[in-house]
């Protein structure tokens, strides 16, 4: 059974980079046709995707956020990584990692994934 764990700093200043990185095990972030993403919901709010690594290492982003998202993977510790730059109060949210097969862009549930990690919360203040 994969399991995935986000793992980063939970607090961030405006302006500064928001980088985070789950951690995959029980499978691998290479196997076909995996797709690896980012969800966030802020307080209030509801899911929103951010963007997906595949297997192969391509991505793809969500346009309302794709000029601050970078999605990147290191298949040797099996983890992959957001960061998103520029973060305003905006940006707090809690933070998941989600496992798909095949990519999805519209979530409505975090049960539309077959695995996805626990969350972690991050909040964007001075």
């Amino acid at each position: 059974q994969v399991q995935l764990q986000e793992s980063g700093p939970g607090l961030v200043k405006p302006s500064q980079t928001l980088s985070l990185t789950c951690t995959v095990s029980g499978g691998s972030i290479t196997t076909y046709p995996s797709y690896w993403s980012w969800i966030r919901q802020p307080p209030g709010k509801g899911l929103e995707w951010m963007g997906a690594i595949s297997y192969r290492g391509n991505t793809n982003y969500s346009p309302s956020l794709e000029s601050r998202t970078s999605i990147s993977r290191d298949t040797s510790k099996n983890q992959f990584t957001l960061q998103l730059s520029s973060v305003t109060p905006e940006d707090t949210a809690v933070y998941h990692c989600a496992r798909s097969s095949g990519l999805k862009r519209d979530v409505r549930s975090l049960t539309d994934f077959g695995s996805w990690g626990q969350g972690t919360q991050v909040t964007v203040s001075s």
